[in-house]
């Protein structure tokens, strides 16, 4: 009899949380769906969706299991939903590679949380990765003078700075400032022209704003993105902290104007870049995937890597790009 009631007590908690999950993805979806956390607080919930589709293929087996048919159902349902959201990011993209002789471009993006980030760190990087152009984001006061002293000039030597931006690029290559358009259009971005192997490449260093400060900042940053590159993706190379997922309403507008997410391009949609642990927080481990590189159809990705650096709570991006066209 006891046992009885135990099983009767384990299988209602089980059924409860099974359809507690269920609650929970069908709430992910419908905000995904209906693009409502543009400019909204519900921005912060999206960023769980990868999670909450692996707790719904959980509570599916449970339910399953339990013979309830029907949560069952809507269980599977909302997974299907969502895996097919996120499976195709997790699978490389099947195109044709870059022809062997086709010029790269090596770029890299870094925030430096707030100019705390170790500098000989970004330097080491740099030289280890072949780094052709670094974004760097978050500078805060007196990082560039220590990038300087690390002798980051040895190695990229051109550099993009605005005053009163803490967003930058640095180059191996001659830069060509871009004014008034993606420079311009949003809070920190820096914009600059490349030439490799005789083909211009526009890139933009990118940092919107976080939405839990202010998702309406935030939202109206990834508008100015959108209007600076609207018709000038093709040899476009957008790189930084977006404070984005590719889940999230302003991303996926973006990559609409025809840009691609290296990562996802490469079937590494789901390597996380935040929160690292840093000098404050050393228990921490990166759960979301917020640093991003895309690139639009004149280029081609080739790599993508992740890499801790000292001192910043953001795994650095390392990505080499094919320019094809």
């Amino acid at each position: 009899m006891e046992r009885a009631r135990w099983w009767v007590w384990v299988r209602r908690v089980l059924q409860w949380s099974g359809w507690a999950v269920s609650a929970l993805s069908a709430a992910l979806v419908v905000v995904r769906f209906g693009g409502w956390d543009d400019g909204t607080p519900l921005a912060l919930a999206v960023v769980l969706l990868p999670y909450a589709a692996l707790g719904g293929v959980l509570a599916l087996g449970v339910l399953l299991a339990l013979r309830s048919w029907w949560a069952a159902a809507v269980a599977g349902v909302l997974a299907a939903v969502q895996l097919f959201w996120l499976v195709p990011r997790l699978v490389p993209d099947g195109g044709a590679a870059p022809a062997a002789d086709a010029p790269r471009l090596r770029v890299a993006t870094s925030n430096a949380w707030v100019g705390q980030v170790d500098a000989a760190e970004i330097v080491r990087l740099v030289r280890e990765q072949r780094v052709d152009v670094l974004a760097m984001e978050e500078l805060g006061p007196g990082a560039v003078a220590r990038l300087d002293r690390a002798g980051i000039a040895e190695v990229l030597p051109h550099r993009e700075l605005r005053p009163g931006r803490d967003t930058a690029i640095y180059s191996r290559l001659p830069l060509t400032p871009l004014d008034g358009s993606a420079s311009e259009a949003a809070r920190e971005q820096i914009a600059a022209e490349v030439t490799v192997g005789g083909r211009t490449v526009r890139l933009t260093a990118v940092h919107t704003y976080y939405p839990l400060g202010d998702s309406g900042r935030w939202s109206a940053d990834f508008d100015g993105l959108r209007a600076a590159v609207s018709g000038a993706t093709r040899n476009a190379v957008l790189l930084g902290d977006f404070n984005a997922t590719l889940d999230h309403t302003p991303m996926r507008a973006l990559l609409d104007t025809g840009l691609a997410d290296t990562h996802a391009e490469l079937g590494r949609g789901a390597a996380p870049t935040w929160p690292e642990s840093n000098t404050y927080f050393r228990a921490l481990w990166p759960v979301i995937q917020i640093d991003h590189v895309l690139h639009g159809e004149a280029l081609r990705a080739v790599s993508v890597t992740e890499h801790r650096v000292r001192g910043t709570d953001h795994r650095a991006v390392v990505a080499e790009l094919a320019v094809t066209g």
